[in-house]
């Protein structure tokens, strides 16, 4: 059966100011983020916008928890539940999941997960300052975001391939995840991220002071430069952060 897909035109508050993505701030080396040949012949458009950073992680503030319930109460109002996996980003992803023999129904990106539970009325955790940042731009924007702690990430370099029948990978909070047919982040020892979890060995903990974003869009919503900056404005607002650098990573 053929699937239509249905682009949602909605104004959720963020900024439409063009982009700086241009003018990176304080640049270090970064950690070398690839794009599998397996992947990049089934999404030839993705681009992965990538932020690294060193920052100092807390306690979520009243003043970031009041951003996320803001733009929690636009999504309420212009998304029907059912709707939700029709926004651009997520349903490019559900595509990628299907196209790899993956059900998407069952491994809910992580994007649609923080929305259904936004509009079902279940509220969001609130966690710590990177977590809760990370999940801001993620139901915003409608990417699946990889938020980890580059101290962790092993060999110094990370590639984006499809996860193998029995590997393992513990998704965070989840125990072990099958990720079988599912697009997988891998390090030099193995899985770290994925569109529907992260893994517990390279997760944010209160004291993680170098991270490595990646803001994976299988499919473009919000410009990709737009939610890079953004993401990397509340880093500098709310995690302190310093030596930001950012780019785009295509195939």
């Amino acid at each position: 059966m053929m699937e239509r897909s249905v682009t949602l035109m909605v104004n959720l508050g963020v900024s439409t100011k063009s982009s700086n993505f241009a003018q990176p701030k304080r640049v270090t080396k970064m950690i070398d983020v690839r794009i599998s040949q397996e992947i990049a012949r089934l999404c030839p458009d993705l681009q992965v916008g990538v932020i690294e950073a060193r920052v100092v992680n807390s306690a979520t503030s009243d003043e970031l928890w009041a951003e996320i319930e803001e733009q929690a109460g636009r999504i309420a109002q212009c998304y029907a539940l059912l709707a939700v996996n029709q926004r651009p980003a997520i349903a490019a992803t559900r595509r990628l999941y299907k196209s790899l023999g993956k059900d998407p129904g069952r491994y809910r990106v992580a994007s649609e997960q923080l929305c259904r539970r936004i509009i079902k009325g279940l509220g969001l955790y609130r966690l710590t300052t990177l977590i809760d940042t990370v999940n801001l731009v993620s139901m915003v924007s409608g990417y699946p975001i990889s938020g980890l702690d580059a101290d962790k990430i092993a060999g110094g370099s990370m590639e984006m391939g499809v996860g193998r029948s029995g590997e393992s990978y513990h998704g965070i909070g989840r125990g072990e995840l099958n990720i079988e047919g599912m697009p997988v982040y891998r390090d030099a020892q193995g899985g770290i991220a994925t569109p529907t979890s992260d893994e517990e060995r390279t997760k944010f903990e209160l004291n993680t002071t170098h991270v490595q974003i990646c803001i994976n869009a299988f499919g473009e919503e919000m410009p990709l430069g737009r939610a890079v900056d953004w993401m990397s404005s509340l880093l500098e607002r709310y995690a302190c952060g310093t030596d930001i650098t950012q780019r785009i990573v295509k195939p």
